[in-house]
């Protein structure tokens, strides 16, 4: 035993809240939690790279190699298991998971969606789209939430938020980096050190 909450982060693409996760623990944000294995469902994720630079273990379960939603996540949770995880955190994670899955992980799944939870959330909202509906909405501040993960999409307990204001002349991409650098690159460092250190308690 280190001592600290072996984590797994899921990722899709290019991890850019995987590496503020990894400078977080570098510079000690993180102290209670250690991050033991990246996950992807695409072997060509740029976030695979990162975590190898950081010398952290990775794995691919690539899902359309799976014959179910069942396969896909038995592969995910045998990892998991093997390698002794206690939390996860998705980084912008493109998979949905079921009931079965959240479950057996319960309040041990966090997830960092870009906006102000219950505003531009649910199902089919993530990436740039959740940008442009705040855009098209007109709302003149919006955010990051870092929040559990259950079995309704951007459904489970809020642990943090921060606002982000919209500015004038806005487009969905300068305001999707606003949200990851005055965010949601700090919300989920804090998030994943408040929930590794509440699982050492216990």
């Amino acid at each position: 035993m280190t001592g600290k909450v072996k984590i797994a982060v899921l990722v899709s693409g290019g991890g850019t809240n995987l590496q503020a996760l990894l400078d977080a623990e570098k510079s000690g944000v993180i102290r209670s939690g250690k991050i033991a294995l990246v996950i992807s469902n695409k072997p060509g994720a740029y976030a695979l790279q990162r975590a190898q630079a950081a010398g952290v273990k990775t794995a691919v379960v690539n899902k359309k190699e799976c014959l179910s939603q069942a396969e896909f996540e038995a592969r995910i949770v045998s990892l998991i298991e093997e390698n002794g995880v206690e939390l996860i955190i998705l980084a912008g994670f493109m998979c949905i998971l079921s009931e079965n899955f959240t479950r057996r992980y319960e309040k041990r799944i966090l997830n960092v969606h870009p906006s102000l939870i219950p505003s531009f959330c649910g199902e089919g909202m993530y990436g740039l789209r959740v940008h442009e509906a705040a855009l098209a909405k007109g709302v003149k501040v919006t955010g990051a939430t870092v929040h559990f993960v259950n079995e309704i999409p951007d459904g489970g307990e809020i642990l943090l938020q921060k606002a982000v204001d919209v500015l004038p002349g806005d487009t969905p991409e300068t305001l999707q980096r606003r949200v990851m650098e005055q965010a949601e690159w700090l919300l989920l460092p804090r998030a994943a050190e408040l929930v590794s250190a509440k699982i050492l308690e216990e």
